[in-house]
């Protein structure tokens, strides 16, 4: 009967240390994810309460509504985020991470009231007593159009705006290799 290969009994221990290495990576973006969950739902709750506000009390039209609620709500996840979200990242200097930010809201805010304007004058031109709704209006917007910018900004925020600093160990373990 054969021996063993030298490195044979480290296979349990380098599928170990896979796993430790694979739950260390994902822990972290779930604890992110989580927490931009957290402040992706309070601001929904000002962006849904305000859109609802401007449109049906004050009147106005649907996508002047959506981008008054959607530029507050913005600016109460900034705080959320900056502080909390991603507090542990790097800071990059806040005028910096503050314009990528809207900048990439504007971008986000774009896919909502694009998701909007199909919904209430596209659709809304062939089946106008459906789609020209608040109820249509709050789906396409707070339901749809939030749902895929709030997947566009949570992937923008954490690659662009709220950065991951450069590893100190990075000198170290190039020390060890030599």
């Amino acid at each position: 009967m054969p021996a063993p290969a030298a490195g044979g009994s480290s296979a349990p221990a380098t599928a170990s240390s896979l796993t430790d290495r694979i739950r260390d990576r994902f822990s972290l973006l779930v604890r992110e994810l989580g927490k931009f969950g957290v402040v992706g739902g309070v601001a929904f709750i000002i962006d849904i309460v305000l859109f609802n506000v401007a449109a049906s009390v004050f009147g106005m039209g649907p996508l002047t509504a959506k981008t008054l609620s959607t530029v507050v709500a913005a600016s109460v996840a900034f705080v959320g985020n900056r502080f909390w979200t991603w507090r542990h990242r790097a800071r990059s200097g806040l005028a910096r991470e503050y314009g990528l930010y809207f900048f990439f809201n504007a971008v986000g805010l774009g896919i909502g009231l694009a998701c909007l304007a199909i919904s209430h004058y596209g659709l809304g031109s062939i089946w106008p007593a459906v789609f020209r709704s608040l109820l249509a209006d709050n789906i396409a917007a707070n339901g749809v159009g939030v749902a895929l910018g709030t997947l566009f900004r949570f992937w923008a925020y954490r690659r662009f705006v709220f950065i991951v600093a450069a590893p100190a160990v990075v000198p170290a373990a190039v020390a060890e290799r030599e």
